[in-house]
Parts: structure tokens; C-alpha cells; sequence
């Protein structure tokens, strides 16, 4: 049993409630294959594979790889933790009718707050700053879209989704100065040199 209960806002259940009437198994199995992008174990085991490989190709990218790989381990672990403080029923275990249109169960029945897909996003797309405009825009609306399968899954409430999102942002820009700190100082005394 967690510390602290949270009862969904009748803007949640307006939401899940549209969702559930207007689904359909296309949708959610469509929903259910891009929300792997967004998976823990998927970004973990890419942001370990990306350092490795500025270890061996890229030297000058290495402080970016630590930060992705930082990041994404703190992102990864957050939720765990926060969903033990939270007690949260998901909206799939409320819905009749949407599993009727193919709706699936996701996960523990009472973790829904927050979503842990939707903070390994926020922290992308605020990670997703530090790339050229093109590639940030992109990036951002990969980690947007993918956040957004959690509520055609019915896996979240939106207020679930918004709050993690945002925790992953706050996380990113909050490990930000300590992991491209040594970059920057690295970056900074090499400009100081004749």
C-alpha cells in the first residue's frame, strides 16, 4: 500500500472515457507497438550502446553520452520509486467498453501515477535542446507522440502523462549542469589557449 493516493481529475476521466468509446483494436495495436519506443529497458539499452560507441568513435561526444546515459538511469528508476509513494488506478481497469474495442491491460493495476514512458520523453525532448533545430524538432515530436500511446492504451490518465513528462524535463535540466559541466570547462580552457 503507498503513502499517498491520487484520484484521477474529471478532466482525466473525460478523456479515457472518449478514448474508450472511440477506439478500436487497430488503434491500439498500433499504440501498443510504438509505445516500446518509449520503454525503459529500449532507451536504457540505447543510451548504454550510444556511450560505448563515443567511447570507441566519437571522444569529443563523450560528455553528451554520459548526460543521455545519465539520464536515462535516473528516468528509468524515478518512476519505480515515485510509483511506490503513488497509489493510482489505471483507467484500463475502469473501462468495459474499451475493452470491448481492444483496449489491453497494461501493467500493475494501481501504477498509474506517474507515467514512467512519459518521463524518459520529457527528458528526451528536453534533451532534444542540444541538438541542431531540425533534429530538436523532430526529436521533440518523437517524445510527444510516443507520451501520447500511454493515453490511447488507456495505460494513463492525462494528468499522469502531463506530470511525467514534466518530471522528465525537470530531471534532464536539473542533471544538465553537473554532467555537461566538464565539457564545458574542457570546451572553455581550450578557447583560453593560444
Amino acid at each position: 500500500m503507498a503513502l499517498v493516493t491520487v484520484k484521477p481529475t474529471r478532466i482525466d476521466t473525460a478523456i479515457a472515457n472518449e478514448i474508450a468509446h472511440n477506439t478500436n483494436s487497430g488503434l491500439e495495436h498500433a499504440a501498443q507497438a510504438m509505445t516500446w519506443g518509449a520503454d525503459e529497458h529500449i532507451l536504457v539499452a540505447l543510451a548504454a550502446t550510444g556511450w560505448l560507441y563515443t567511447r570507441l568513435r566519437h571522444p569529443q561526444q563523450r560528455p553528451l553520452a554520459d548526460h543521455v546515459l545519465i539520464v536515462s538511469l535516473v528516468t528509468a528508476v524515478l518512476p519505480h520509486v515515485l510509483k511506490s509513494v503513488f497509489d493510482q488506478t489505471r483507467p484500463d481497469r475502469l473501462t468495459v467498453s474499451g475493452h470491448w474495442r481492444g483496449v489491453p491491460f497494461s501493467g500493475r493495476a494501481r501504477d498509474a501515477f506517474p507515467s514512467g514512458h512519459a518521463v524518459h520523453m520529457g527528458a528526451l525532448a528536453s534533451a532534444a535542446g542540444l541538438l541542431p533545430p531540425a533534429r530538436r524538432s523532430l526529436a521533440r515530436s518523437f517524445a510527444v507522440a510516443l507520451s501520447l500511446t500511454r493515453l490511447a492504451l488507456l495505460a494513463h490518465w492525462a494528468s499522469d502523462v502531463v506530470a511525467g513528462f514534466t518530471l522528465g524535463i525537470i530531471v534532464e535540466r536539473l542533471l544538465r549542469p553537473f554532467t555537461l559541466a566538464t565539457s564545458r570547462q574542457r570546451r572553455e580552457g581550450s578557447e583560453g589557449q593560444p
